[in-house]
C-alpha cells in the first residue's frame, strides 16, 4: 500500500528583545528561505536546498510515498511574529490539512523557538490546532532547529521531534530526511515510541554553541552514539537564549521502544550536557579591539581575518544595520576591508539613482534605535549596483536563490560595504561577490553573523574573531532584560540565576 503523507512548515526564530516584528510580508519574501509556497510550489522550489522540507521530499521519493504538500513558509529571525501573520499562516495550514483527505502521517518542518505577539509557544499552539484536525492517533513527526526552545506541549502533541546536529546548520535537509525516516517507523509499527524529555537549567551564548568548536562538537557525537538498540531517535537542542518566557532553555529528547530505554538515553545525554556547562565559553572583543587585532594578524596573514559582528546578527533577530563595526574600521583606517550586510533600503535606492562611479552623501544604517548606535553620516563612492538576486553556493544556504532587493557596494577609504534592501545573515561568500567584492582578496571581513558564516568562511580565514558592537542580540544572555524566565535558570553557563525578585523589579 502506498502511504499518503502530508508535509508543511512554518518557521521563525523569535528574539523577544529585537526591534522589529515578523510581518506576513516577511514570510512571503523568505529572507534566505524559500518564499511562501503552497501545494506543488513546495515540491518545485525545495529541490537541492538545505532545508528540512527538502529532506522530507527526498525520503518520500525513496520510500515511494504519495506526498500532499500543504504550505511552507519561513521568515528570518526577528522580534515576535505579528498576531495577524501567525493567525493567517496557521489558519491556512490547518485548512489545507483539513482539505487533504485521508492521510497516513504528517511531517512538519518547524523551528522550535517561535513566539507570537499573543502566543509564547508558537509551535505548541500550531501542533494543537493540527492535532485537532488529525485526531489523537495519526503519527506526526517534526524537524526542529538546534536552537529550538522545546516545550512539554510540543513533546506531548508530536510523536517524534528530530533536531539539527550542526551549527552552522549544514544538516537541515539531512534532519528532514531523519524526521521522515522516524515517521516511516511510526507508521510501520502502528504505535507511538516511548518519550523522554529533559530541560537544562542554563542559557548558552550563541557563538559558543558552535559545533565546529568544543564542547558542542563532542556533545553531538554523544547524541549520534545514543541512537542504538532500542533508541530510535535522540536530540540535543542548545536552545535560543533570547526569548523571554519560561521554556527558554536547552533540552534533550529521546524516543525508544520502552520508557526505560528512552529515560536511560535522555539521562546519559543530560549528564553529558551538564558536565560540559563550564566549557561553553570564549573570547570576545570590543569593535576597535577587534579591528586592531585583525589588522595585526593581517600583516602576516595570507588569508582574510574574519570578524563576527555577533550582536547584530540577523539570524538571531538583529536588523543587520548597526554601524559600530563600520565606524571602527573607518576610525582605524582599515585597508582592503569589507563589511556586510548593512540593510538600508534608502541608501541602496540612492546608490541606484546615482549610478556606478558616483559619490553620494547619505545617512547609512543605524535605523533601529539600538542604544549606542546611530546612522553614519558620510560620503561614499558607488562601486557596484545589483538587483540583489544570486545563488548562494556555500554549505549553509545550500544552493538557495537569494533575493536581497536593490543592493550596492559602497566604499569609503579602504572599506567597502555591502548594502541591501532585504536582510539575510551574511553566511555565504556570494553575498560579497554579487556586488563585486572578492572575499578571498580582503584583509578583513566583518560578517553580521554569529556562527553560520563559519561553514563557508572558515576554510578561507586566517583567524576568526568575535566582536560585540551594539546590537539587539547580546552575546551574554545575562545582559538581556528578562522578566519571565523560569526562576532558578542560570543566565549563562555557571552564571547567576534568575529569580522572581528580578522579574518583579524589571516589570515595574
Amino acid at each position: 500500500m502506498i502511504r499518503r503523507v502530508a508535509i508543511g512548515g512554518f518557521l521563525h526564530e523569535t528574539n523577544t528583545f529585537a526591534p522589529t516584528p515578523a510581518r506576513y510580508d516577511n514570510f512571503e519574501q523568505g529572507g534566505g528561505y524559500l518564499p511562501l509556497s503552497r501545494g506543488d510550489e513546495i515540491l518545485e522550489r525545495c529541490g537541492g536546498v538545505n532545508l528540512g522540507i527538502s529532506g522530507f521530499v527526498d525520503y518520500a521519493r525513496q520510500a515511494g510515498w504519495e506526498l500532499v504538500p500543504l504550505l511552507w513558509t519561513g521568515a528570518i529571525p526577528s522580534a515576535h511574529v505579528e498576531k495577524q501573520a501567525y493567525e493567517r499562516i496557521a489558519d491556512e495550514l490547518v485548512e489545507r490539512l483539513r482539505d487533504a483527505g485521508p492521510i497516513d502521517g504528517l511531517l512538519l518542518d518547524l523551528h522550535g523557538a517561535m513566539v507570537a505577539e499573543h502566543v509564547d509557544d508558537g509551535e505548541g499552539e500550531l501542533l494543537a490546532r493540527m492535532r485537532a484536525v488529525t485526531g489523537p492517533h495519526l503519527p506526526i513527526a517534526a524537524s526542529l532547529d538546534l536552537h529550538g526552545n522545546v516545550t512539554r506541549r510540543m513533546v506531548d502533541l508530536a510523536d517524534v521531534l528530530v533536531a539539527f546536529r550542526t551549527y552552522p546548520h549544514v544538516d537541515m535537509a539531512e534532519t528532514g530526511f531523519r524526521a521522515a525516516e522516524q515517521l516511516d517507523r511510526l507508521m510501520t509499527r502502528g504505535k507511538p515510541f516511548a518519550k523522554a524529555f529533559r530541560q537544562l537549567p542554563f542559557l548558552i551564548p550563541i557563538p559558543w554553541q558552535c559545533t565546529m568548536l568544543e564542547p558542542a562538537g563532542s556533545l553531538y557525537e554523544d547524541v549520534r552514539a545514543a541512537e542504538t538498540g532500542a533508541v530510535s531517535s535522540a536530540s540535543v537542542l542548545t536552545g535560543f537564549p533570547a526569548a523571554d518566557f519560561e521554556d527558554c532553555l536547552p533540552s534533550v529528547l529521546a524516543y525508544a521502544e520502552t520508557p526505560e530505554a528512552a529515560d536511560a538515553a535522555a539521562n546519559r545525554l543530560e549528564k553529558a550536557f551538564l558536565d560540559r556547562e563550564p566549557l561553553f565559553a570564549g573570547t570576545s572583543y570590543s569593535p576597535v579591539e577587534a579591528v586592531r587585532e585583525a589588522a595585526r594578524l593581517a600583516v602576516t596573514a595570507t588569508r582574510p581575518v574574519v570578524i563576527a559582528d555577533t550582536q547584530d546578527n540577523p539570524g538571531a533577530g538583529g536588523d543587520s544595520n548597526t554601524t559600530g563595526m563600520l565606524r571602527a574600521l573607518i576610525a582605524e583606517d582599515a585597508q582592503r576591508a569589507a563589511v556586510g550586510l548593512i540593510v538600508d533600503p534608502e541608501a541602496a535606492s540612492a546608490a541606484h539613482r546615482a549610478g556606478e562611479g558616483a559619490e553620494i552623501t547619505i545617512e547609512l544604517g543605524g535605523q533601529s534605535g539600538i542604544p549606542g548606535d546611530s546612522p553614519l553620516h558620510g560620503t561614499f563612492r558607488v562601486e557596484r549596483v545589483s538587483d540583489g538576486r544570486f545563488a548562494a553556493t556555500g554549505p549553509y544556504y545550500g544552493g538557495a536563490q537569494m533575493n536581497l532587493g536593490p543592493s550596492a557596494c559602497l566604499s569609503v577609504g579602504g572599506v567597502r560595504i555591502v548594502v541591501s534592501t532585504y536582510k539575510a545573515q551574511l553566511a555565504d561568500r556570494e553575498m560579497y561577490r554579487f556586488v563585486g567584492i572578492d572575499p578571498e582578496d580582503q584583509c578583513i571581513l566583518v560578517n553580521k553573523s554569529s556562527v553560520h558564516f563559519r561553514a563557508d568562511f572558515q576554510p578561507i580565514a586566517a583567524a576568526i574573531l568575535v566582536a560585540t558592537a551594539p546590537g539587539p542580540m547580546a552575546l551574554d544572555p545575562a545582559d538581556l532584560p528578562f522578566t519571565r524566565l523560569r526562576p532558578g535558570t542560570r543566565l549563562s553557563p555557571r552564571g547567576r540565576t534568575f529569580q522572581h525578585e528580578e522579574a518583579a523589579r524589571r516589570a515595574v
